[in-house]
């Protein structure tokens, strides 16, 4: 029995447009090498400025030409007869390739116009008929999709929906676009849902599993500095696992990056390194804000507590409940100031908000924190006590009555 891809028809053509910038990127970091190693430096020597000359640079050259020819051929015949074939439904796998190619790669999927790249968009849960006028978005995180909410068999959404009469709206988005990228995108997002809305929005919450969160976050920023209307409808703010305060597994990369690049023999490999996605380097410190990157190397090493690296302070919005759940490894229980191992991708003081630095910690009282021993990560998605203590948060009085 063979099994089916999980890409439709329609995708081929973003592969091979990603086919032929791997390609060029991999003639690339060869001819640095070449050029490199025949320059004969140090072992930890400074790379040779420049690159191949005469021949070797004319191969190379003719490497690079062919292959844009070759592929640019590819991508107008593509054009052209895909549009002939109509379009297949999707499949959950497809979609959750397609979240996590995003997720890496998306910042270079978007610059290169890649059909490939995700859109962002909000997703009604069809199992849920009611429209009511209490929302409650649900926002993923890296690498992820809207449909992978639903896990083991259960989904926040739509009990949610079915406990507390919310109605549970999906937030699919490139996650390897800037979080402060994203942000403004959901500002604008929510302000025309809740313009568009049928019948008149009561109240709104916003779950954001790990990068959600900061997602979340960063479009109550820009949606008050727009002058918008939805905040003042967003009642509460829930964070699930959310790196507030980054994750050590970017800036565990970050130092690979420099770790290759400290010898000309080595730093093109640094190149591989570099592919990931602006998100992805965003969770070095979770950096929310524009200011936060522009103008600056994102790939730049860590230094120390080099204040000048670390995001700039963004307190919680004003006049919103803000809520912090974070997951542990550890199975015994104590208090939140307890030391205990992190949920595998997010430290226990980052998910909680909490910062040696007065200015950056978010100053969440320890009512509104709340610790799930001995889980994963990913099992603040499904597991029942995380949902108890989601469905206790959302129904505690402070939700209800008219906008603020």
């Amino acid at each position: 029995m063979t099994s089916r891809s999980p890409l439709r028809l329609s995708d081929l053509r973003g592969v091979s447009r990603l086919a032929l910038d791997a390609s060029v990127g991999v003639t690339d970091l060869v001819e640095a090498m070449h050029h490199n190693i025949s320059q004969a430096p140090s072992l930890l020597g400074t790379p040779a400025p420049g690159a191949t000359r005469g021949i070797t640079g004319l191969v190379y050259r003719s490497i690079r030409g062919v292959t844009r020819l070759v592929g640019g051929g590819i991508d107008a015949v593509l054009a052209r007869i895909l549009p002939l074939l109509g379009e297949e439904s999707s499949s959950p796998g497809r979609e959750a390739l397609l979240a996590a190619l995003n997720g890496v790669l998306g910042d270079h999927l978007a610059a290169s116009g890649n059909p490939l790249a995700i859109s962002m968009r909000l997703r009604p849960e069809e199992a849920v008929p009611p429209t009511t006028g209490k929302l409650i978005v649900l926002a993923h995180g890296l690498c992820m999709n809207d449909l992978q909410w639903h896990r083991d068999g259960h989904d926040h959404g739509a009990e949610l929906a079915r406990d507390l009469g919310f109605t549970p709206l999906y937030l699919h988005y490139n996650s390897g676009l800037h979080i402060s990228t994203n942000g403004r995108a959901l500002a604008d997002l929510l302000e025309t849902l809740v313009r568009q809305w049928p019948v008149p929005v009561e109240e709104l919450a916003i779950l954001g599993h790990s990068m959600g969160g900061l997602v979340a976050r960063g479009a109550c920023h820009y949606g008050s500095a727009a002058g918008h209307d939805w905040p003042r409808h967003l009642k509460k703010l829930i964070f699930l696992g959310t790196p507030h305060h980054g994750s050590p597994l970017e800036r565990g990369g970050n130092w690979i990056d420099f770790a290759l690049g400290v010898s000309p023999y080595t730093a093109p490999l640094a190149r591989l390194g570099k592919i990931r996605s602006a998100g992805i380097t965003d969770l070095r410190h979770g950096s929310l804000l524009d200011e936060d990157w522009e103008g600056r190397d994102r790939f730049e090493r860590s230094k120390g507590s080099n204040r000048r690296l670390l995001p700039l302070p963004l307190p919680l919005p004003d006049d919103v409940e803000c809520y912090a759940m974070a997951a542990t490894k550890g199975r015994t229980a104590g208090g939140l100031g307890s030391p205990l191992p992190s949920d595998g991708f997010v430290p226990l003081d980052s998910a909680l908000g909490r910062h040696e630095d007065p200015g950056l910690s978010l100053s969440l009282p320890e009512s509104r924190c709340w610790i799930l021993h001995g889980a994963h990560h990913f099992d603040l998605l499904s597991h029942p006590e995380a949902y108890g203590k989601i469905r206790q948060w959302l129904a505690a009085p402070g939700l209800g009555g008219s906008p603020r």
